[in-house]
């Protein structure tokens, strides 16, 4: 399962009456691949998976696989806090054809360290498809420890790592006690660089669905050994990556895509449309001011 530099955390497009609209999905796939994506994964955090029930992630991720004929994987969010269901879920994305599967820290149960080794190792064993795991303490409230990641890449289709504590040293403990070949990525936009940095490979997106060329140029860039120009491309996109999140996931980035002309539609309850559109504006205009710098 190559990932790329970037995946792309591919939002839901909805349609006025907030179903999936897989006109605006299609449009969207298109979009993506041409804009700087080297991989989707679909039905996770900046999807909505949380209001999305299992059959929409089934009929999501068909279609998604469909669409992408293959240019580039396709990766789809199966976790949950009860073993059980990721584990019916995962064996119902591999008859989707998905590429592999993303699997998040059980949240609100909060297990301890060896109640995640066993939940992720358990499932592990029910799927030959290649696993990336999940860790994001600010929304399931415990942190996988790096000696926890560690002895799970030891499972052969254990292959990667989305780290979203925005700990690079916690980052830097599983580069240095995995295989090479174990990948490790971030999961804040604004760790991209840092991460790279330190031997990690790349990061899976939000902000990628606007900026996605812009960020290639600058890990391009590092990667050329022109360090200096990826440091002002990192600094330049920092404002735009915290406007993302200025408001929950992923409200400003459904506006900031239509802004674009890349209609998405709405969110679903308990999230609302974006009233305040200042800081996304601003950072959109910031952006548009400083092209010069990513042609």
């Amino acid at each position: 399962m190559e990932l790329g530099r970037i995946a792309t955390a591919m939002v839901t497009p909805f349609s006025g009456e907030v179903t999936i609209d897989y006109e605006k999905t299609e449009r969207l796939i298109e979009y993506l691949i041409e804009n700087g994506t080297d991989s989707l994964i679909v039905s996770g955090t900046t999807g909505e998976s949380p209001t999305l029930t299992w059959e929409e992630i089934g009929e999501l991720v068909t279609f998604t696989v469909k669409q992408v004929n293959g240019r580039i994987p396709v990766i789809a969010g199966t976790g949950s806090n009860c073993t059980q269901t990721s584990i019916d879920a995962t064996k119902r994305m591999e008859k989707c054809g998905v590429d592999g599967v993303m699997l998040v820290t059980p949240y609100y149960n909060k297990p301890d360290q060896k109640g995640m080794y066993t939940h992720f190792s358990t499932i592990a064993k029910e799927t030959e498809l290649p696993i990336l795991l999940y860790n994001i303490p600010g929304r399931s409230v415990v942190n996988m420890l790096p000696e926890t990641t560690i002895a799970l890449s030891k499972i052969d289709n254990i292959v990667a790592m989305k780290e979203a504590s925005g700990d690079l040293e916690q980052m830097a403990a599983i580069i240095e006690g995995t295989a090479d070949d174990f990948k490790l990525y971030s999961g804040d936009d604004g760790l991209t660089l840092p991460l790279l940095a330190i031997g990690g490979d790349g990061i899976i997106s939000v902000s990628s669905h606007i900026v996605g060329n812009e960020m290639q140029k600058m890990i391009a860039a590092f990667e050329e050994g022109r360090v200096k120009e990826a440091a002002k491309m990192h600094r330049t996109l920092l404002p735009f990556f915290d406007a993302m999140f200025s408001s929950p996931n992923p409200v400003p980035l459904k506006y900031a895509l239509k802004e674009i002309g890349v209609d998405t539609g709405g969110v679903r309850l308990p999230l609302v449309p974006l009233e305040d559109t200042k800081i996304v504006d601003d950072a959109m205009e910031n952006l548009r001011q400083a092209k010069q710098l990513f042609t």
